[in-house]
Order: structure tokens, then sequence, then C-alpha cells
């Protein structure tokens, strides 16, 4: 409950919310209590005749004499004209000693008002109580139902704004089916629990305090038999709740599981329809599915199992009060109505709270999920006096460099210097350790030695938003979002269309947005699946461009274009050579036969830098490499 609370409070403007509706809970208590005395009293009766004639010290009486009328009629006849009312009826037993609080209280309001006679103050106290009680209930339902959308809104956004802060490596960790569920399901999940939360352990309690002291103000003997049921309904609450934790625990689990299982499969539909393995997806699926379904059934057992035996109970204890009430207290029918009433307002809540408590232990599993993300710090913060970097001016310096992922090293030792307006290609067979040197360089990780300088100091020194302001980078597989072909080139930046438009031509992507149904307004579809994967490539350079940084990195960003394209972007990089630093990685090495330096990587390490010429002549694995692209005999260099 602690971590339910928790998030709930994460934000200081649900305090005022929360206060507000717990308010509203208490009152409607309140108006349960008020429409059970209202119909109490309606439906008294009166005191009857053994009552009003009976001896006040001889407990229950059998029969009455005469001379006990007659003693007894003149205190009764207050007004001494040989007639007895209702009303004078209800003032006697107010007065009598020995009378029960109940009685008591029921006969005071008799007394002053005769609402046998008094049609339209009964129907007044009834509006008046169903209105008190149609406000309450709706004001308190609506603040919790209020505070829980709340809390579900924050706390998606925190889980959001957080997850941003996290390094790669924790993507690496967590896979999409995951982080999915516990931004959406985990999220709703605490705040369905959250209402029970708040029903269970504010709203339940008052409730059962105000019942029990009244029922005991009332009739203290009756009162007991609530304690009769109580350990009853504590044993099995305290069980079902422990194997409902547990399960909602593998539940969820389990689910995260299954969103994979089918994120995969929609991510991959491709690949399984060519490899015709839709009964190998379906095996998967159903697996999970099937040990989802076994879980839930597990689950709904315990959460059903709930009610009907602490309703069992709880009509038993009610049973023996209605009996011991009639033949041993000789309450009246209206006195034993309102005590039951009173008595229903006690158990009602425990076993609602047996049966909402089932929610709760599955919101507490969703909030120790979520917490488990929002409790982890960002690897890679700025330090403290972190500067910002207003441009670039000098150059680019990895200085004796390493990093690796988990146990294994990428890059061992590396060091190189890229001027400012050089061209620099990173080449290198697969694993070679290049794209880490282009995600190392923006700070997506931290080396885990040396150091990486721009302009003499240490990158770790400027803020992470002035660093990557400055780095413009095309991915190896773009990405694409659903928007328009402008909004996906401005990627959420204020550029003018003419900006825009521009970029679009130096990445010759212009050509093809142009003949799109409304052009640079076409929306495109999820992931940018409406496009060849040559067209995303360029609309993903024409991003790079438009943002004008002075650093330019491209990771195998005209893999994908045909050959005409890919000329064509070779002449864009060329012609930016004096407005901006470019990094390239390539493997084939069309792209970079102009650019003024090549650096060769093998297993992390740099094996040779240098012009093409210069790696051609003194670096056999690069003269290979090349002699493979342009399809010439390797006999010699063999």
């Amino acid at each position: 409950m602690r971590l339910l609370l928790l998030a709930a409070l994460r934000n200081k403007r649900h305090i005022t919310l929360a206060m507000l509706t717990l308010a509203t809970l208490f009152f409607s208590t309140i108006a349960n209590q008020c429409e059970i005395f209202s119909l109490g009293m309606i439906t008294n009766t009166g005191a009857d005749f053994f009552s009003l004639f009976g001896p006040d010290d001889k407990g229950q009486v059998k029969k009455i004499r005469m001379a006990d009328v007659e003693e007894r009629w003149d205190l009764i006849d207050r007004n001494q004209d040989g007639v007895i009312t209702k009303q004078d009826a209800a003032i006697f037993m107010v007065e009598k000693k020995g009378a029960n609080p109940l009685g008591w209280i029921m006969h005071k309001v008799a007394g002053r008002f005769d609402l046998e006679e008094n049609f339209l103050m009964v129907i007044g106290i009834l509006v008046v109580v169903a209105v008190f009680k149609a406000l309450t209930l709706f004001f308190s339902r609506y603040a919790t139902q209020l505070l829980s959308i709340r809390v579900t809104r924050d706390l998606r956004q925190q889980f959001f704004e957080h997850i941003q802060s996290l390094p790669m490596s924790f993507y690496q960790e967590h896979n999409l089916g995951s982080l999915s569920s516990r931004a959406v399901g985990d999220a709703g999940q605490i705040a369905s629990s959250l209402n029970s939360c708040l029903t269970n352990y504010f709203q339940t309690p008052f409730t059962i305090v105000m019942a029990l002291l009244t029922c005991f103000y009332l009739s203290w003997q009756l009162s007991m038999v609530i304690f009769l049921g109580l350990p009853l309904i504590i044993l099995p609450v305290v069980f079902l709740t422990r194997r409902v934790k547990r399960i909602s625990r593998q539940l969820q689990k389990n689910q995260e599981r299954f969103s994979s299982v089918l994120l995969d499969f929609l991510a991959g539909i491709q690949t399984v329809k060519i490899f015709a393995m839709e009964a190998f997806s379906l095996r998967k699926y159903k697996e999970q599915n099937d040990q989802m379904a076994l879980l839930e059934s597990k689950s709904a057992k315990y959460n059903l199992l709930t009610r009907p035996l602490l309703h069992l109970i709880a009509t038993g204890c009610l049973a023996v009060v209605v009996l011991f009430g009639l033949y041993t207290l000789h309450m009246t029918v209206g006195q034993l109505i309102m005590f039951c009433a009173l008595l229903h307002m006690f158990y009602e809540p425990v076993k609602k709270f047996a049966e909402e408590n089932a929610n709760v232990q599955k919101g507490v599993v969703a909030a120790e999920r979520m917490f488990e993300v929002l409790e982890l710090k960002p690897q890679i913060q700025d330090v403290k006096g972190a500067v910002s970097l207003p441009g670039f001016s000098e150059g680019i310096e990895f200085d004796r460099v390493w990093f690796k992922y988990g146990e294994e090293w990428v890059l061992r030792d590396l060091s190189f210097t890229v001027k400012k307006g050089e061209i620099v290609a990173l080449v290198g067979a697969t694993g070679a350790g290049k794209s880490t040197v282009v995600q190392l360089l923006p700070r997506l990780y931290d080396v885990q030695g040396g150091q990486i300088r721009i302009d003499g100091r240490p990158i770790a020194e400027y803020t992470q938003k002035s660093l990557r302001e400055q780095i413009a980078f095309v991915p190896q597989r773009p990405f694409l979002f659903y928007d328009t072909v402008a909004e996906n080139i401005a990627f959420g930046r204020a550029f003018s269309r003419a900006e825009i438009e521009e970029a679009a031509r130096k990445a010759y992507a212009d050509e093809f947005i142009v003949e799109l149904p409304k052009g640079y307004d076409t929306l495109l579809a999820e992931m940018g699946k409406s496009l060849s994967g040559g067209q995303q490539q360029r609309l993903a350079i024409a991003r790079a461009l438009v943002k004008k940084a002075p650093i330019l990195v491209m990771d195998e960003a005209t893999s994908s274009l045909d050959a005409i394209s890919e000329n064509r972007i070779k002449l864009a990089i060329r012609e930016l050579q004096k407005e901006a630093t470019q990094i390239l990685i390539a493997h084939r090495l069309s792209t970079i036969e102009h650019v003024d330096k090549i650096i060769f990587l093998e297993k992390g390490k740099k094996v040779a830098e240098g012009t093409k010429e210069e790696l051609l002549r003194d670096c056999r694995p690069f003269r290979l490499m090349w002699e493979v692209y342009k399809n010439q005999p390797l006999l010699e260099s063999l």
C-alpha cells in the first residue's frame, strides 16, 4: 500500500484532491447512517403494551395485571383526559428507566414529531436524506475516479520522461513489450487499485468504527455478536490475499512475455510469411496465451471465492442478532431493522475489503514493477558545473578510449582526431566497433577509459542537450513516425517550409515527395511503411541536413539506396564539406572515395589511418576490402 500512496502523491497537486476525496468518502458514510436512522424512524410503530405497562426492573415481562395498567395509566396520560396517544406513550418511554438507547432515541423522535399524522414531514425526511446520500455518493465516486485518472496520467508522463533520461544500455536490457506494459497496463492498474485502496484503508475503517460505536451504544449485547464473526472473516482474508498477490506477480510477468511475442510477430510479419512460419508463431503465441488464461483462472477463483464465503459468515451473524434481539431482548421490528442495517454497515465494508483487496494487491505488484524503472538513476548525467557547447570550432579527439558492453571490450585504446571541416570515414568488418564510436560521441554511452574531447574540452563537461544540438545523425535504420513528410523532416523543430524543402532537395528526396498525393503534407504510414527503404533513408538524411549542425554523422546512410541515388548523396556529401564536419561509417566503399581520411578498425583497435591511397599501400585488410569492392582479382594480394 505504501507504494500505491507514494505513486499517488509523487505530484504535490494530488494531495488537495486526495484530501477532498477522503472528505467525500466520510460524508458518504454519514449519509448511509442517516438513511438507516430515517428508515428506522419511519418503521417505528411505537411502544407495545408490555413495554408501556410492565415494571421497569423485572426484565422480561410475560403478564400484566389490571392494577399495573391502572397504576401506570396516570403517568402516561399527560393531559389527564382518559386518553393515551402514541405521542404520550413515546414521551413516557423516553422518561422510563431501563429503556435501551435505541428505543430511547426512536421514542424521543416520536415524542417530538408525530410522524404518522405529519405525512409531509416523512416525505421531507426521506427526500432530504436521499438527496444528501445521492450527492455524497456521486461526489465521492467522482473525486475518487478523478484522482485515479490524474495519477495515471502523471505516472505515464513521469515514466516516459524518466526512461528518456536512461542510457542506451537500459533499452538493451528491457524489451519493448515490458516497457509498453509498464507504461500502459501497470499505470492503469495502479489507478484502479488506488480507488480500492482509498475505500479499503480510509473509508472502510471509518465506516467500521462509526458503525461499531453506534452498535455498542445502542445495544452492547447484540454488538458482541460481531466478535463471533470477526475471526472467521480475518482468516480467509489473510489467506486469500497472499494467494492473490503471488498470482498477480506471475500474471503480470506473463503479460510482459505475451506482449513481447505479439510485438515480435507484428514487427517481423514479413519474415514470418516469407519463411511460411505462421504455425511456429502461432505455437509461441498459444503457449503464452494459455499460460495467461491459466493464471487468470486462478486469480478469478480466489477473487470470486472471497465474497460468498464472507457473505455466509455475515448472514449467520445477522441471523443470530435477529433471534437474540427478538426473543431475548424483546426489541421491536423497527429497532431490529435499524440495528441489522448498522451491522450490515459493519460487515459489508469488511466483505468489500476482502474483495477489493485482491485489486489492491495487483496494484501493489504493478507499483513495484513501475518503481523498478522510476527508481533507476540515469548513468549519464550532466556533471555539476557543466557548460553549454555553443558551437564547433576546432576538432574532435578520441584519446585512448576504452569501452565495453558487459564483459566484452568493443573499443580498445582507440585514438584519432577529426579536424573541423574534414570528412572522415570509419571502415572495418562487422563488429569492429564503428557504430559504437559514433554512439559515444553524443554520449549515448560513456567511455570506460580515456577521453573524448571537442574543441579541447572533454565532452562530459558539456551539457548533454548542447552537445547533441551540435550533432546531426543519420542512422542505419531510419526512424519515421506517424505524421506528415514535412513534420518527419522537421522532427519537432520550427523550421520554415523553405528550409524543409531545401534539405529535401539536398538529400534528393524532393523528387519522390512531390509525387506523393499531398506532397510534403502527405501523412506517412506507421514507421514509414508506405515508403521504400531508399525513400525512408533519404528522408532521414534530409532530417539531418535541415538541422544544419556543424557535425554530421552518417551510419551506413546509403545502404538502402540505388546506384543513382547513392551517387547523388555522394555529391551532396562533398557539397557539405565546407558546411559540416562529417564522420561516415560505410561498408560500401563507393561513398568514401573522396573523403579526407579513413580510419580502419579491427576488433575495436585502430589498425591504420590515412588517405585512401595511404591505406591501399600500407593496410592489407583495407586493400583486400577495396579490391573486392572494385571486383578485381586478388591473386597479387594473396
